[in-house]
């Protein structure tokens, strides 16, 4: 049986990408296939090669354009997407061609405090503003929307008083790279649909 193989989608560090690069490194059913940004200058690039995953750079027009990103992806044998930092909208003819099989995490508890604008240190800063006293970690499926795609699973942590952004960036990005590998593969596994 051929490997299922997987594009990662990155825009900035790369720190989940390089952490599902080594979840998946001598996995005898599905491998890390690319990983592409649109920032050449992602330090998450430079991680992925020396990991020895080939990597792609592109423009954001070329990535809107009908069809290229989708039939570059398929001469590869790409099968499923793994958004991990990557911080554009998908364009329709990809989210349509691979329905069901992009997968994007969400530093917070979705449907709060998502959407548009909804990334990084804004979630962190917006959750810390509102009082919440927990958060976590979000993985979906990739619609046409932000952030609207069906929840395929969902992690808290709590929010202290005390926390900052920088502390509740560290304890959502330990979550991230606990489960965002473990939930890939067994969403993959499990037919694309895990719930």
């Amino acid at each position: 049986m051929d490997k299922v193989k997987i594009a990662i989608f990155i825009s900035g560090k790369g720190s989940n990408a390089l952490n599902i690069i080594k979840h998946f490194r001598g996995n005898d059913a599905i491998e890390v296939a690319l990983v592409l940004s649109n920032k050449a200058d992602s330090f998450g690039l430079e991680k992925a090669q020396k990991a020895g995953v080939n990597t792609v750079v592109f423009n954001n027009e070329a990535f809107k354009k009908n069809g290229e990103v989708d039939t570059y992806l398929r001469s590869l044998g790409v099968s499923f997407i793994v958004l991990a930092g990557f911080l554009r909208q998908i364009p329709v003819d990809l989210v349509e061609s691979f329905k069901n099989r992009i997968i994007n995490i969400h530093p917070s508890l979705l449907p709060k405090f998502g959407g548009k604008g909804m990334f990084g240190e804004h979630v962190h800063k917006a959750v810390l503003e509102s009082g919440e006293t927990e958060s976590g970690i979000t993985i979906h499926y990739v619609t046409n929307e932000y952030d609207e795609g069906k929840v395929i699973f969902q992690e808290t942590v709590s929010v202290d008083e005390k926390d900052t952004v920088q502390g509740l960036i560290s304890k959502i990005q330990k979550l991230e790279h606990a489960y965002y590998p473990v939930i890939i593969e067994k969403t993959i596994h499990h037919g694309f649909n895990l719930k």
